[in-house]
């Protein structure tokens, strides 16, 4: 059962981007009528409170789709967490272009940006808004004056919560502006923690959680909230990507996390409907139904959590043309993303994968602010595994699959690759098997494409070619990157994004990452 998506805070957090962004502060947008001594009253008022750290992944803001933005000086859909996230993990790879000549989207493709870049920002301020949203619950739930039976609970679900946004925090900025529950509102100079604090730092984080009898066990509780698979996955993450965080590889480390994960979930394989297979249904309206698979996701609905990021932005953007909007469940497209031929080279016609649109669409990508040029996805639809209509036309009931099991076999297989015997080619071939493809042979340059057929669209296509050493390399490159057709190598400082201008300008405590000026 859906249950989160239905729930919206009475407190509302707000972070001021005309001041110090990033000192994680929190105040209320109305401090006469919102202050949390006059809102949390009742249990009620802090689960409400809580459940602000849940929407805060779905939403833009407090209002509907683009109302009462959080993050300003940028429009409410471009700030969405999961767009945001999707613009630098995604489109800055072989996985996707974007037409849209919004400000400076189109040099996120290119490997183009500047100190300045305004989705480089957003997508900072969004996960410094996130944290200071768990933040502030923390610290609300901690000292409340009421009982509150399931306290313990609902902080170590803010606690995950905030734990994924440091995740990003360091793939993403390396460094970040460091607050928690202990700092008090209105600090204007935060202290600066480097990759390698912040990765100790989330790394026993991580250990408490899945050490306490807090959060609900691996594969338990309701659809929708963390659990331990959840802060297992984020683990597991850190360690997978260690060696580049840290400079010491971690592999084994990250096996043993990710086989607490045996047993508790499984590839879906088995598909509810008849006109569609069993990987596609992972991106249906109706995919609440395989939580076999489905570790830990963000909740859409298309009548009671309006959005215009997450899967509402990848099946509108990804539609128009050609396409016809109502095969995909949707009012209309608006023909944004679609795919290089690099890419779509990867996919065997008989893999259940290969979800694209040919018809009308040209392989090259001659253009790139044509949409027609390049093949386009049709992964994610809004219909339910059975054909029928979802709830809306207008915003899309897919949820957006965080953390899959079968991320986590892949991580297992890379991990065997690495040197550690903990059953990965099995867990590989099991991908491959559930696509109707046959087992390979399990090499780097396998894994990498088998990563990007598997969980394309999903975010996680930059964090892997920076792993694999191919982000910025002139060895591998695609159509359109750094901003030539034929594509071309980057500099290498570009496998990290900046600390935004308007940040560092605010607080004298940040650094710049190398490359981009003092």
């Amino acid at each position: 059962m859906k249950t989160m998506k239905y729930i919206l805070g009475v407190l509302v957090l707000a972070i001021g981007m005309s001041s110090c962004v990033g000192d994680l502060n929190v105040t209320p947008l109305d401090p006469a009528l919102n202050t949390a001594d006059k809102a949390l009253q009742t249990e009620d008022d802090y689960f409400a409170l809580l459940a602000q750290c849940y929407t805060g992944f779905a939403v833009s803001g407090s209002y509907g789709p683009n109302g009462a933005n959080n993050i300003s000086g940028v429009d409410g859909g471009f700030s969405q967490y999961f767009r945001g996230r999707y613009h630098l993990n995604g489109l800055t790879t072989d996985e996707a272009v974007c037409g849209w000549n919004d400000q400076t989207l189109q040099d996120l493709h290119g490997l183009n940006w500047t100190t300045s870049d305004v989705f480089v920002a957003a997508f900072y301020y969004r996960i410094a808004y996130q944290i200071s949203a768990c933040n502030e619950f923390i610290r609300q739930a901690g000292k409340a004056a009421i009982d509150l039976p399931k306290k313990d609970q609902w902080i170590a679900e803010a606690r995950a919560l905030r734990a994924f946004c440091w995740l990003d925090a360091i793939d993403n900025y390396g460094g970040f502006p460091y607050a928690d529950e202990t700092n008090s509102v209105g600090s204007t100079a935060p202290e600066y923690r480097d990759r390698k604090a912040l990765c100790e730092y989330l790394e026993k984080e991580c250990k408490e959680l899945l050490e306490s009898n807090a959060l609900y066990d691996y594969g338990q509780g309701e659809y929708g909230r963390v659990n331990k698979g959840m802060v297992a996955m984020v683990l597991a993450k850190l360690y997978l990507n260690s060696e580049v965080y840290t400079g010491t590889a971690r592999y084994a480390d990250c096996a043993a996390v990710l086989k607490n994960l045996e047993g508790k979930y499984s590839l879906h394989t088995a598909a509810h409907g008849t006109g569609s297979n069993a990987y596609q249904e992972l991106f249906l309206a109706d995919n609440d139904k395989c939580t076999e698979e489905l570790i830990f996701v963000i909740e859409q609905n298309g009548t009671q959590t309006a959005s215009y990021g997450a899967t509402n932005y990848l099946i509108f953007a990804a539609t128009g043309d050609t396409m016809d909007p109502s095969a995909v469940g949707i009012s209309s497209g608006w023909g944004g993303i679609r795919t290089t031929p690099e890419f779509y080279g990867m996919f065997d016609a008989a893999d259940q994968r290969e979800l694209f649109w040919e018809e009308g669409h040209t392989l090259s990508i001659d253009d790139i602010s044509t949409f027609s040029n390049g093949i386009g996805f049709q992964k994610f639809k809004n219909i339910m595994s059975d054909g029928g209509a979802a709830s809306d036309k207008g915003f899309v009931d897919v949820d957006f699959p965080v953390f899959r099991y079968a991320d986590a076999l892949l991580m297992l297989a890379e991990c065997e690759l690495n040197g550690v015997s903990c059953g990965g080619k099995a867990a590989f071939d099991a991908v491959r098997a559930r696509a109707g493809m046959p087992a390979i042979e399990l090499t780097e340059e396998n894994l990498l494409q088998e990563r990007g057929r598997e969980l394309y669209l999903e975010g996680w296509r930059r964090s892997d070619l920076v792993r694999f050493g191919k982000f910025t390399s002139d060895s591998f490159v695609w159509q359109w990157k750094g901003g030539v057709k034929d594509g071309q190598g980057c500099p290498a400082h570009m496998a990290l994004f900046p600390i935004p201008d308007s940040d560092r300008y605010a607080n004298p405590n940040l650094e710049q990452n190398p490359g981009y000026g003092a």
